[in-house]
């Protein structure tokens, strides 16, 4: 009876693989083109040189529209509030995530992601984000937390050690700053955003005790700790290099390392592009840890999710989804170690590869592990957040540039709109 059992068992499952298989042969060619909204990250951009494949496989042919990230988030999230459907693909971030959730405009990631691709080898902390409510909606390509990167060289020569505390430094930036010689203490993001210059100030905002709304859900980083974080943000500008105040990750990343720049609190992602021999001026002088206390590390991720009114009918969401495996995968994130690009990971199999530990500084991977037990999202999880964060991040805008003033003031507008905010999504 056990062996009878057994031969049925093996039949059923070969004809579900032969019926699963029957029905991916019966998609290609069936689906023209995927159209991909994405942000230039490394990990996007490296995909031209192996699209092919994927095009050859399916018959069809990706089309990946790069954006800034400000512009892509606008333009996925109008195509999905009017069910345009122009794209099969969205590039999504953890901003992103409880909005589209709750609108109904992704699949769940396991309905789309064929078994192969392995959801399980994603990293943790990437997955954490990039799920609401117990459902994961995207395949992360990159993320993680923060790191404070810092000259080596420059603290060296000033008889200085890491700093550990906010205290320390902040009173370090001062120490080293020196702009007759082109050295600045501190960069930093000041474009508007929710994913730029909020994302950079949030850290000292709750790092400085403050919270985002009271118990009864009523905004408050209109608080004296808002008020306090952002004059701290505001005078560290003072010690950082011309048009900081409209800086955006780019900028601050490459000012310093273009050597302008002595400290860097920043995604941990960008701490392999200080070790680019090509693109690096500090190549082997800067040294890694995690944040100093009491800042937070502010966790985060990008992916790519499947649209459901870009990917309606059945073959569309296949060659889709498969899409999004394949951008993802294991593979795809060796190829990008071997062709020299270490800083977008999202898979665990890959962080503990030999590739990986071969292409970053042992001290770099330190760092990481080191903060990976203090990062987690530090904004705020509401469907709302993306129009209360972008209008902070306007307002915050104004006060690096000296156009607004009154800090408390500003702040108390946005809290006022933001109560709007909350009111339209509950």
């Amino acid at each position: 009876m056990r062996l009878k059992s057994a031969l049925l068992i093996s039949a059923s499952l070969f004809v579900m693989s032969g019926a699963a298989l029957a029905a991916e042969d019966a998609c290609v060619g069936k689906v023209p083109a995927i159209n991909v909204i994405a942000q230039g990250m490394p990990s996007v951009t490296e995909l031209d040189k192996y699209v092919g494949e994927f095009n050859a496989k399916w018959k069809t042919t990706v089309k990946i529209s790069l954006l800034g990230e400000n512009e892509r988030r606008a333009k996925a999230r109008l195509d999905a509030s009017t069910g345009a459907g122009a794209y099969q693909v969205y590039y999504v971030d953890e901003a992103n995530t409880p909005e589209y959730a709750t609108a109904g405009w992704l699949y769940p990631l396991s309905d789309v992601l064929p078994a192969q691709y392995d959801i399980a080898d994603f990293r943790s902390d990437l997955s954490n984000v990039a799920t609401f409510d117990g459902t994961q909606y995207f395949a992360p390509l990159v993320g993680g937390g923060d790191i404070l990167m810092y000259r080596k060289d420059v603290l060296e020569k000033a008889g200085l050690q890491p700093p550990k505390t906010l205290d320390d430094l902040v009173a370090d930036i001062k120490k080293v700053n020196d702009p007759g010689q082109k050295l600045y203490g501190w960069s930093a993001r000041g474009q508007r955003g929710s994913g730029m210059n909020v994302w950079r100030w949030t850290p000292f905002f709750r790092g400085l005790g403050g919270e985002w709304q009271d118990k009864d859900g009523k905004p408050t980083f209109n608080s004296e700790k808002g008020v306090e974080a952002t004059k701290l943000y505001l005078d560290l500008m003072h010690y950082a290099p011309p048009g900081v105040g409209t800086f955006n990750w780019s900028d601050s990343v490459e000012a310093f390392r273009g050597g302008q720049v002595a400290f860097l609190i920043e995604s941990d992602v960008f701490g392999p592009w200080m070790e680019d021999p090509e693109k690096s001026a500090i190549k082997g002088k800067v040294g890694y840890m995690p944040p100093p206390e009491p800042l937070g590390s502010a966790g985060w991720g990008h992916g790519f999710a499947v649209s459901k009114s870009g990917a309606k009918d059945e073959c569309t969401r296949k060659v889709a989804g498969d899409f999004v495996g394949w951008a993802t995968s294991k593979e795809m994130e060796q190829r990008r170690l071997a062709d020299g690009i270490a800083s977008d990971v999202g898979r665990k199999s890959t962080l503990q590869s030999e590739a990986f530990k071969k292409a970053v500084p042992a001290e770099y991977i330190d760092a990481l592990l080191a903060t990976g037990s203090r990062t987690k999202l530090l904004i705020m999880a509401n469907p709302a957040w993306p129009e209360i964060g972008d209008n902070l991040g306007l307002a915050l805008e104004e006060i690096f540039t000296g156009t607004q003033k009154d800090i408390q003031q500003s702040l108390d507008d946005v809290a006022f709109q933001a109560e709007d905010a909350l009111r339209r999504v509950k």
